[in-house]
């Protein structure tokens, strides 16, 4: 008979047979891709992604899929071709900018969701030195960003050669800022695609930046409720055949400031600037132009304002008018004054859109003060600079009519 002891060292080494053999874990390393875009433990710790040869990360598709709310995406400067560069972008506080360079995307036939290069619908996010070029899908509204929502801010980047430069949908909390940035040669050609497309949207806002040479379409055209187009050059120029310069087809509040706007010899729309022409969808529909340069270089003549008749209210002060053409404003309220009529010959050069006045021209004169209207004043702060970007006006600067205050001597 055994011992206590004896039974149990035999129980124990019983249990000892019957337990799961421990071997060390095996340890997965992450992949070079994993590594680079690697969160600490705080698990929200914003990062920033790089893109490029150079990088793990090779493909704005790729970095696309691994951003997260609060990161940056830099993209190294080289061309992006096709499936490389196509991306969805659905998160929130996002910065994507270029580095070393500008980066360019051709999107050589591929596009996201049947929509364009990039396609947007996250928070807030800030898309700045990028050019997107290429955009063609089977309904012929290829967009090198399509936004579908958000609030988002263009900053220093290039639209060339898409069916439209941008195409903004219809949430009415969607918001869009663009700064410094080109938009030129897009459209299908077919009369329904644009420059820049902005739909129902609820603020839309563009600044120093440059319109051109949109193929049969419009050169900027926008739905928003609130507009506000600030300090830009919007030049259909020789050999363009845009529509209209101009066009907000429901109505809204719009705010037209500081802005050289010119309409080429072989366009196929007499009008430059149309508010309304599809009816007043807003509450407010108020335009308000002061201190644009409007030239007209169709040999036919045209119309340099015209609004349809409803709702509207108008106010033009201090703009100049060069060429032929009438004012078509058919709205409930207006107060046109102070706009002034001059010649070609009254500009530095503006065959090559040089619109200073000469030092002994009547677009030299001393302007009115534009005041305030709906809300926002209407004397410019800033002129725009070529090709893009703005300078600063001095503070205490008296004004003289048009876009540009600075004269030749």
């Amino acid at each position: 008979m055994r011992s206590w002891a004896g039974r149990i060292a035999a129980i124990g080494f019983g249990l000892a047979l019957c337990m799961p053999i421990m071997r060390p874990a095996l340890v997965s390393w992450p992949t070079p891709v994993a590594l680079a875009v690697a969160q600490t433990s705080e698990e929200r710790t914003p990062r920033t992604i790089r893109v490029g040869k150079e990088y793990p990360v090779k493909t704005i598709t790729a970095a696309a899929r691994l951003a997260r709310d609060g990161d940056t995406v830099e993209i190294a400067a080289g061309d992006y071709v096709g499936d490389t560069a196509v991306a969805v972008w659905t998160q929130g506080n996002l910065e994507i900018r270029g580095i070393n360079g500008r980066p360019r995307l051709v999107a050589a036939g591929q596009a996201v969701e049947g929509k364009g290069i990039w396609v947007i619908r996250g928070g807030d996010i800030v898309v700045e030195n990028i050019e997107f070029t290429g955009a063609r899908v089977p309904d012929r509204n290829g967009a090198g960003i399509r936004l579908d929502r958000g609030k988002v801010t263009i900053r220093r980047c290039v639209f060339t050669d898409n069916e439209n430069g941008m195409l903004v949908g219809n949430d009415p909390s969607t918001i869009l800022e663009i700064e410094d940035s080109e938009f030129g040669d897009n459209g299908a050609g077919d009369g329904q695609s644009h420059n820049l497309y902005v739909g129902t949207i609820q603020r839309f806002v563009v600044q120093g930046s440059y319109f051109h040479r949109a193929r049969l379409g419009h050169l900027l055209k926008t739905r928003a409720q609130d507009n506000l187009i600030k300090y830009n050059r919007l030049s259909d120029e020789p050999g363009g055949r845009a529509s209209y310069e101009l066009e907000f087809p429901f109505g809204g509040l719009a705010h037209v400031v500081g802005n050289l706007i010119e309409q080429s010899e072989g366009t196929e729309n007499s009008t430059i600037v149309s508010f309304g022409a599809e009816g007043y969808k807003w509450p407010r529909n108020e335009l308000y132009l002061s201190h644009n340069t409007i030239v007209n270089n169709r040999a036919m003549g045209g119309v340099f304002i015209r609004v349809y008749q409803g709702s509207a209210y108008v106010k033009a002060i201090n703009n100049i008018l060069v060429g032929k053409g009438d004012l078509d404003i058919r709205s409930r309220g207006q107060e046109v004054s102070e706009d002034r009529r001059v010649d070609l010959n009254d500009f530095v050069l503006p065959g090559r859109f040089d619109f200073r006045p000469k030092k002994a021209s009547r677009a030299a004169g001393t302007a009115k003060d534009p005041g305030e209207a709906g809300g926002m004043s209407l004397r410019p702060t800033r002129e725009y600079t070529y090709p893009v970007g703005t300078a600063p006006l001095p503070p205490t600067r008296s004004l003289i009519p048009g876009a540009f205050q600075n004269v030749a001597k």
